[in-house]
C-alpha cells in the first residue's frame, strides 16, 4: 500500500471517531468518493492499526443501524417541505 493511502486512511479513521460522522460526510470534508472512504475506513485501515479500525467498525455499524431511521426522517422532512 503507497504511504499517502495509509495516511489517509488513518486521517479518515481518526475523523470518524472523532467527528462520529457518516461515510457520507466523511466523504464530502475530505473530497473523495464515499467508496473510498469506506474502503480506508474497513479494509486498509485493519492492515494498518487493528484497533483503530474495531474502534471504526463499531462507529460505522451504529451508523447502519441507524440508516433506516435517517431514511425515514429525510422523506418526512421534503414531503413536509413540499406541502
Amino acid at each position: 500500500m503507497r504511504k499517502y493511502i495509509a495516511r489517509r486512511a488513518v486521517e479518515v479513521s481518526e475523523y470518524i471517531i472523532q467527528n462520529q460522522t457518516t461515510v457520507r460526510e466523511t466523504a464530502k470534508v475530505f473530497g473523495i468518493s464515499k467508496s473510498s472512504i469506506h474502503k480506508d475506513a474497513t479494509s486498509r485501515i485493519m492492515q494498518i492499526d487493528t484497533k483503530l479500525a474495531r474502534a471504526v467498525a463499531e462507529i460505522l455499524k451504529l451508523h447502519f443501524e441507524e440508516r433506516h431511521i435517517r431514511g425515514g426522517e429525510a422523506t418526512r422532512q421534503k414531503y413536509l417541505q413540499a406541502k
